[in-house]
């Protein structure tokens, strides 16, 4: 995972969740996670918080 400034790109939340990025964006999109703030160049940033805040969503839909 490559931080920067504590920042993380979309990639890096969707393989340490084990998601592609499409599910990612496809979530923020129905309004199942939060939306994720942009940089400059529009490319969206996540926070550690953002991080387990959707790792615990992840992980809600499969609790049996």
């Amino acid at each position: 995972m490559v931080k920067r400034k504590n920042r993380l790109t979309i990639t890096d939340v969707a393989t340490s969740i084990g998601v592609v990025t499409k599910t990612i964006i496809r979530w923020e999109r129905s309004g199942k996670v939060k939306k994720a703030k942009r940089d400059w160049r529009g490319w969206r940033v996540y926070g550690q918080e953002d991080l387990e805040n959707i790792r615990s969503f992840y992980d809600s839909l499969y609790v049996s």
